[in-house]
């Protein structure tokens, strides 16, 4: 499923074809997703014009001049194709397996726009979603009613960790991927910024608070570590897996830039370290840490 640096290259290259742009025509080739389309979906879109196109957590949300915003959600193999009107192609964010994303089968919404571009979401697996919300009820909505604070807005920190964390006895991991807190984490960002940290992914969320309340070390690291390795996975344009590629074809980079994830058996890459990345399984999610630089305790 792509995460956060994912859904923000996506955004990125779908925001030139949509921003300003009106939907024409929108083409329902089924009657839902992982969940039904919204009551008139496509006549509610067309003769609108987007004039926005945010990121909440893994989710898109384009704003329309009607009051209304449409969400969007990849699911696990969602993709947005664009056809320009000088007949080149983009692929905002390609998510392959192969033989199966990408075929005109898997085509369910077509969106042509007043500018000539037509915006195709495939998906193979059907596990996004659409959905139209007012604007103005946009953060109270079932979708984000109770999710987290953004990690890339400027918000974390080792104080609001140490807030958010404490008195929880659950592990670090479990807690950094429970989207209430804090949205948009996934599994391999996490990885990642838990080995930055120097943190095993099994320690008890609430030891990054001290009994009074205040941040930890360890929480101010774990702050850091999290908004560098998103900055540069959104930098880089993601991680490719399952043929990841963004606007002009070329593949997400992130992946050669991973220190523990998927990475078992071979040495830390953390400068004098000596020890190995290893695996171990949590709520049914592979992990990957070094227990040599990432002591548990």
């Amino acid at each position: 499923m792509p995460e956060l640096p994912e859904v923000e290259t996506v955004r990125r290259g779908l925001a030139p074809a949509l921003v300003g742009a009106r939907f024409s025509r929108v083409t329902l080739r089924r009657a839902n997703l992982r969940f039904p389309f919204p009551e008139r979906f496509a006549a509610r879109l067309e003769g609108r014009t987007v004039t926005g196109l945010a990121r909440r957590a893994k989710y898109l949300t384009a704003a329309l001049d009607s009051g209304e915003t449409l969400i969007m959600h990849l699911g696990m193999s969602g993709r947005f194709d664009v056809a320009l009107a000088d007949g080149s192609n983009l692929s905002p964010g390609d998510f392959y397996l192969e033989g199966a994303l990408g075929t005109p089968k898997h085509d369910h919404v077509v969106m042509a726009m007043n500018t000539g571009a037509t915006v195709t979401y495939n998906d193979a697996r059907r596990f996004g979603f659409m959905d139209l919300v007012p604007s103005a009820d946009l953060a109270a909505c079932r979708h984000f009613a109770r999710m987290g604070i953004e990690p890339l807005d400027g918000q974390l920190s080792g104080a609001v960790i140490a807030g958010l964390f404490r008195h929880r006895i659950a592990p670090l991991k479990a807690a950094l991927l429970d989207q209430r807190l804090i949205a948009g984490l996934g599994n391999i960002y996490v990885c990642e910024a838990l080995h930055r940290a120097r943190l095993h992914p099994e320690a008890p969320a609430g030891s990054l608070a001290r009994p009074d309340g205040r941040p930890t070390p360890k929480a101010n690291a774990l702050a850091k570590a999290i908004v560098q390795v998103l900055e540069e996975a959104v930098k880089a344009g993601g991680s490719t897996l399952r043929d990841y590629a963004h606007t002009d074809g070329s593949a997400g980079a992130f992946q050669h830039a991973f220190r523990v994830y998927d990475r078992v058996g071979l040495a830390c890459s953390r400068p004098g370290c000596g020890g190995a990345v290893t695996r171990i399984v949590q709520a049914n999610r592979s992990t990957f840490f070094c227990a040599a630089c990432q002591p548990l305790g």
